[in-house]
């Protein structure tokens, strides 16, 4: 971490479309009930798109909010990143079809696939670039349609995921502001238990790959489980030691949203009190790379975070990759 200048999230907005799927609703359509999915993943609904909304959608509502947030105008916006597994297509990216609908013709944009932990590693690379005075402003977003990935027949994966965006403008910040440090990894060795198996080079799409159903999310629950617990712990830990801080140091902690399971069992490893975790899985579900984007706007707004609050990001997904980041509001 080379940056020679502060730098932090100045705004941040969040968004979810409006139709919202009740695990009532998934006892009609799949063989489960709503005590056992509140039972071992904490979730009572999700937002999902509709069939004709791409992720791009989302995610443009998100960054208008975070901009208006931040008073930034979209021409004041230099870097654009969009971290997601839900592109509109493969190419052009979907950071591109958000700086046209934005007008922020001027901004260099890209998108980052690292599932989940995607927009943790979108904030470290924008705090890169924005540091060493390449560019000013970031606007780093997180956004998925994991309606459109995942199998509604499958009934251990479909009460899961939801459909959300998160966005933060990053620019420098005072001196003993912003982000203080992040710890990112990944284990390749672990890459079969959480994936979409078709549709990329490796196997392209056919009538056969799509009779498989090898295009919706395939996921090893147990195995993504002990490894959340472990990642999030172990990266927390780095990264708040790297930030010269203490455990009570921090004043709210923003998980990855994944399974409620999962954020009691890392709070009781990091001995952090559970309140000083931000927990809205209940009512989004698994949003993947939009998750901490979206959690992280909801403190904001409430006031949980509030200048001068010690926070932290910590995410793990796909790869298997995490994530971590420090920052002082």
């Amino acid at each position: 971490m080379s940056s020679s200048h502060p730098v932090g999230i100045i705004g941040t907005g969040s968004y979810a479309p409006p139709k919202v799927l009740t695990n009532f609703d998934l006892e009609k359509m799949v063989d489960t009930t709503d005590e056992w999915i509140r039972t071992r993943t904490g979730i009572v609904e999700r937002h999902i798109a509709d069939p004709d909304t791409p992720t791009s959608a989302l995610a443009i509502e998100s960054a208008r909010i975070a901009l208006d947030a931040a008073g930034v105008t979209p021409a004041q916006i230099d870097l654009i990143i969009v971290a997601s597994v839900t592109p509109d297509m493969f190419f052009p990216c979907t950071a591109s079809l958000v700086q046209k609908a934005l007008g922020a013709r001027g901004a260099t944009a890209f998108d980052l696939l690292v599932g989940c932990t995607g927009f943790v590693y979108g904030l470290a690379v924008a705090r890169e670039m924005v540091g060493t005075g390449a560019y000013s402003r970031a606007l780093v977003i997180g956004a998925e349609t994991l309606s459109k990935i995942t199998d509604w027949t499958d009934r251990s994966i479909c009460v899961l995921f939801g459909d959300a965006a998160g966005a933060a403008v990053v620019a420098r910040v005072s001196q003993g502001r912003g982000i203080l440090s992040y710890s990112l990894g990944n284990d390749g060795t672990n890459s079969d238990v959480l994936l979409i198996p078709a549709g990329g080079s490796r196997m392209p799409a056919s009538h056969e790959t799509v009779d498989k159903r090898l295009h919706y999310l395939i996921m090893n629950g147990p195995e993504v489980f002990k490894f959340a617990v472990r990642a999030m712990s172990e990266s927390s830990e780095e990264a708040v030691r790297q930030a010269g801080l203490r455990m009570s140091d921090i004043d709210v902690f923003v998980p990855h949203q994944a399974n409620l399971r999962i954020i009691d069992a890392a709070a009781k490893r990091l001995a952090i009190p559970l309140e000083r975790f931000v927990r809205n899985v209940d009512r989004y579900g698994n949003t993947s790379a939009a998750s901490i984007p979206l959690a992280l706007d909801e403190a904001v707004r409430d006031g949980r975070i509030r200048e001068g609050s010690n926070v932290v990001l910590s995410s793990f997904g796909a790869g298997l990759a995490w994530g971590t980041m420090v920052l002082r509001w």
